[in-house]
């Protein structure tokens, strides 16, 4: 199976994928907001958050300053085009791989019916 279009390795590990989606539903997200709801550590958030940043996906602002400093996060349009295609191509594969899907080849056998798990069952009491 080849892999959709729009399906996105950098957005696809489950934090990356948890912080888009986030965004995704919010105009901007405060860092401990975002942290708090996704149990992450501020250094591992930080650091999915650069990762992100670098890519395009997020814009990141740092308001006030001292300890009123509040950093804010929102995603780009390029970044929500992303998550939008990566989600579309999820859906395609979940979609691909659900009943009525392309039929069993020699390398993927078909799921056993309820009659041919009984019929297995009836040859293995007979054989005790």
């Amino acid at each position: 199976m080849s892999t959709p279009s729009g399906f996105d390795e950098l957005i696809h590990p489950s934090t990356r994928l948890s912080v888009v989606a986030l965004l995704a539903a919010t105009e901007w997200a405060d860092f401990p907001f975002i942290r708090d709801s996704l149990s992450l550590s501020d250094s591992a958030l930080s650091k999915q958050l650069h990762t992100l940043e670098e890519a395009g996906y997020l814009e990141i602002r740092k308001e006030g300053g001292g300890r009123k400093r509040r950093t804010k996060v929102r995603l780009t349009s390029r970044g929500r085009t992303a998550f939008e295609g990566h989600v579309a191509a999820l859906r395609a594969i979940v979609e691909g791989a659900g009943p009525g899907a392309a039929p069993a080849t020699a390398h993927e056998p078909a799921a056993a019916t309820p009659a041919d798990t009984r019929q297995r069952q009836d040859h293995a009491k007979a054989g005790r």
